[in-house]
């Protein structure tokens, strides 16, 4: 049933989200929106989908919480969060250099900070598929889209 292997909803934990650029909240928005479209998301085990998806931090963690298409729970898959904490500063880095460039640079310089960007984004897409592996099976473009949310989890104001 691959059409089932998918996830439905996806909610950010609130109480550590704080109020963002409204660039970041788009990017929130669109990978959102991109994740409900078209996704791969399967859980390994006895466990059927379509899937809810609740993420969050706790405890040092980041929390993957999956739950069945009416809301009850499934299981959780906790990943810790300092495996994360270097590509993900470094995103910030890159993205906040996209940003300024944008601004003053040339197209040229523009675009190869973007190749940064789009590279470091790879590898937190990629290091995310291989820390779920086992557990939960994504395809790349869904570790793409959670990535970004990943991101904005970490974003503390």
């Amino acid at each position: 049933m691959p059409h089932r292997q998918k996830l439905i909803h996806i909610q950010l934990d609130e109480k550590t989200m704080v109020r963002r650029a409204a660039e970041v909240e788009h990017e929130r928005a669109v990978a959102i929106y991109d994740l409900l479209e078209e996704n791969y998301f399967a859980v390994n085990g006895d466990f059927i989908g379509p899937y809810n998806l609740h993420i969050r931090l706790e405890d040092n963690r980041l929390i993957f919480d999956v739950r069945s298409e009416d809301g009850g729970p499934l299981t959780e898959v906790p990943l810790p969060l300092k495996t994360f904490q270097s590509v993900v500063k470094d995103y910030f880095l890159v993205c906040e250099s996209y940003y300024a460039a944008i601004k003053k640079s040339t197209p040229a310089q523009i675009e190869a900070i973007d190749m940064g960007r789009r590279g470091l984004h790879n590898e937190g897409s990629e290091l995310l598929q291989e820390r779920l592996k086992g557990r939960v099976d994504i395809d790349f473009d869904t570790a793409r889209r959670l990535f970004t949310l990943v991101c904005v989890l970490h974003i503390r104001g």
